[in-house]
């Protein structure tokens, strides 16, 4: 293989699901034998590799402990600078067979690279360290998870006291030993805990937190910076408060001097000297209200452990809850709407309390990975459409069903299909329902992310709605509802029998069957386009 062929290092690799594993620790195994003889005694070690390549550069991921014979050894320092280019975090080399020693002329490149060099004694196998460190992983991803676990409840039972907010703050300040702001989009503090940090890493984490709480499409969700040797943080956070009562806040506010620090907590990346700033991809931000104030959850701490981002996660989720917006007036209107409901009253009379009047959008909706959507799911695409008005079905196969008022009007949604219905007033809306089933059959059929009803225009909306039904139902009597249905969603399809059968979730010989029923009770040549033209008038009209 020659070298342009081969893979280059030059994009980071994710870092493993494990913490990163001391070299200080590995070297205290002392049946390993192991001994540091060149190069700096602080290196994590993320994973463990054997090479006896003369040039393993292309094949190293970053934070390796690279085990070597030196078989191919020929150019000591050449070697030691490209692992050191490839970003590996130390070298065992094994002596015997091959070399009775270290080399000499090895030993002085890694002392001038900084690569820390160890001397493998030859009754030690190469197998045997790479199991050592992955039992000092796994007993690292243990300690991570218990110190994770109880976070999460301590933090959970903070965020059940009478004052939440201020008691998630302290026990994630405590936690991530360092400090925890809840700081507005203006940079105004609402709460804060945990020691203050200095003023150079106050005003980066204030800017952390005005970029994560930018009003404007693609904002990040998190942002994390280092300053003076301070590890920063922010997160976007799901509440907000309204800017006008922002010069009254006795509600949120802790009484603390205002100075304006701010805490971070960083993500579980591998360990850079350099100062960086890390923004992640950009996520979908719950719509405020247009007077409304984004919140940001900023933290700083001395240094990153493995965990503190799970920990940081865990506080951001808490504190979007507790600090959401107070829906009452909506909650007490679709209690009042539900309870008439059952007492009697008809849909008419109970709409007003879901809302302003106008016409109502019928949206069908399955996971596009055919995966069930739960009620959490559900509710996040009500969101994303505008609404909270969600049916997400219990039964399997069941669409997630959204209504809509406007001006919201249906959109594609990631990871969704969507049928919608024309938006239609509301005695109206059961038929509704049923042409959005139509128009999500339509769409998973066609495998288009959103299909909409199109409403009678033409020569079709010139005939009286009264006569044009009459018409259909003397038409289409003699066909059963399963066998009109079939058919409608046939000439729908322009007659193809495989997308019938998708849309169906039969097979495609049934699809055959019914229409072949259909031509003998109707008497007629489906292959007839006028005969598939007034059918298909008398089909929509149901």
């Amino acid at each position: 293989m020659d070298e342009s062929s081969m893979p280059s290092p030059s994009v980071t690799a994710p870092g493993p699901p494990t913490p990163p594993v001391p070299l200080a620790a590995l070297l205290a195994r002392e049946e390993l034998g192991l001994r540091r003889i060149a190069g700096p005694a602080d290196a994590d070690l993320l994973w463990v590799h054997t090479s006896e390549m003369a040039d393993p550069y292309p094949y190293l991921l970053g934070g390796e402990l690279l085990l070597s014979a030196g078989v191919l050894l020929t150019d000591p320092d050449r070697y030691v600078a490209r692992l050191v280019e490839a970003g590996a975090a130390a070298l065992g080399f094994g002596v015997r067979p091959v070399h009775e020693s270290v080399p000499e002329a090895l030993v002085e490149a890694c002392d001038r690279h900084g690569l820390p060099l160890l001397e493998v004694p030859p009754e030690t196998p190469f197998t045997t360290i790479a199991r050592a460190v992955w039992r000092l992983m796994a007993e690292a991803r243990h300690r991570e998870l218990r110190r994770v676990t109880r976070a999460q409840q301590a933090l959970a039972t903070a965020a059940a006291r009478p004052d939440p907010v201020p008691a998630v703050l302290h026990q994630l300040a405590a936690h991530l030993d360092g400090r925890a702001v809840l700081l507005t989009a203006t940079g105004e503090e609402l709460h804060t805990a945990g020691r203050h940090p200095s003023p150079e890493a106050a005003a980066a984490l204030a800017r952390l937190a005005g970029l994560v709480t930018r009003d404007r499409p693609g904002a990040p969700a998190s942002a994390t910076d280092t300053a003076g040797g301070t590890q920063l943080s922010a997160y976007a956070l799901g509440g907000e408060v309204s800017s006008a009562s922002s010069r009254d806040r006795s509600d949120l506010r802790t009484p603390t001097r205002a100075d304006r620090p701010t805490q971070g907590q960083a993500r579980d990346e591998r360990r850079t000297h350099a100062r960086d700033e890390r923004v992640t991809a950009p996520q979908p931000q719950p719509q405020s209200q247009p007077q409304g104030e984004r919140l940001a959850l900023a933290l700083a701490t001395c240094r990153r452990e493995p965990g503190d981002h799970t920990v940081a996660g865990i506080a951001v989720v808490l504190l979007s809850l507790l600090t959401a917006p107070h829906r009452g007036t909506d909650t007490a209107g679709r209690s009042a709407a539900l309870v008439r409901l059952l007492l009697g009253a008809s849909p008419a009379e109970v709409a007003p309390l879901l809302g302003p009047e106008g016409p109502w959008t019928v949206v069908h909706a399955r996971r596009t990975d055919g995966t069930r959507a739960d009620a959490l799911t559900a509710g996040a695409l009500g969101a994303s459409l505008g609404s909270t008005l969600v049916d997400a079905g219990y039964g399997e196969g069941d669409a997630v069903r959204v209504l809509l008022q406007e001006p919201h009007a249906p959109a594609p949604q990631p990871g969704w299909t969507l049928g919608a219905a024309t938006p239609t007033p509301l005695p109206a809306l059961p038929t509704a329902d049923l042409r959005a089933a139509r128009a999500l059959a339509h769409a998973e059929a066609t495998r288009t992310p959103l299909a909409t009803e199109t409403p009678a225009t033409g020569l079709a909306a010139l005939v009286p709605p009264d006569r044009a039904a009459a018409h259909a139902r003397a038409l289409l009597a003699p066909l059963t509802p399963p066998l009109a249905g079939t058919l409608r969603c046939w000439l729908s399809l322009h007659g193809s029998w495989d997308r019938t059968a998708v849309a169906l979730a039969v097979h495609r010989n049934t699809v055959r069957q019914r229409i072949g029923r259909c031509a003998e009770l109707l008497g007629t040549d489906l292959n007839d386009m006028d005969v598939r033209t007034e059918l298909w008038f008398a089909l929509r009209q149901e």
